[in-house]
């Protein structure tokens, strides 16, 4: 009879996978005196590696705008790679898209606030997320897209942004 092997959830590495910062109303901007918007956008995405290996990447995109006119943009992109093994099927979707992206975010956070100020702006420090939340809102927009499905179509691969 086999034994039933323990659970394994282990962090191995966590980086910053791709950042970048534009500026192209620079040096003009700076000068401008009016007050600038600040739109910002989050995403989760997981991909396996190889077998219990997994990378997760949580990615922000920060614009600010003065009327038209764009300050800066920044996209940053921070991963982890995790080891995830001998888990239920039923609890990976939560596992990559709740733990990992919490294990992650503080360190896209500093990265993001950091690459701002580098840039010659105050930085612009990235709020809290509860991502148990937004993966219940994406399940649950998953769910009713699926529902709106008529049985003979088919329906597309859906992947974790």
């Amino acid at each position: 009879m086999a034994e039933q092997q323990d659970p394994i959830f282990q962090i191995q590495r966590v980086y910053l996978k791709e950042a970048s910062l534009e500026q192209p109303n620079s040096p003009a901007i700076f000068l401008d005196q009016e007050s600038s918007s600040v739109e910002i956008q989050l995403g989760v995405n997981a991909v396996p590696v190889t077998e219990g290996i997994f990378e997760v990447m949580v990615t922000a995109t920060v614009q600010t705008k003065i009327k038209d006119k764009t300050v800066f943009l920044v996209e940053a992109t921070q991963a982890g790679i995790f080891e995830i093994r001998n888990m239920p099927q039923e609890q990976m979707g939560q596992i990559m898209g709740i733990a990992c992206p919490q294990i992650v975010y503080p360190y896209l956070r500093g990265n993001v606030a950091d690459l701002i100020q580098r840039g010659g702006f105050p930085p612009v420090h990235l709020s809290e997320i509860n991502f148990q939340s937004m993966y219940e809102q994406q399940q649950a927009q998953q769910a009713a897209a699926a529902a709106a499905v008529p049985a003979s179509a088919e329906i597309p691969a859906i992947v974790t942004q």
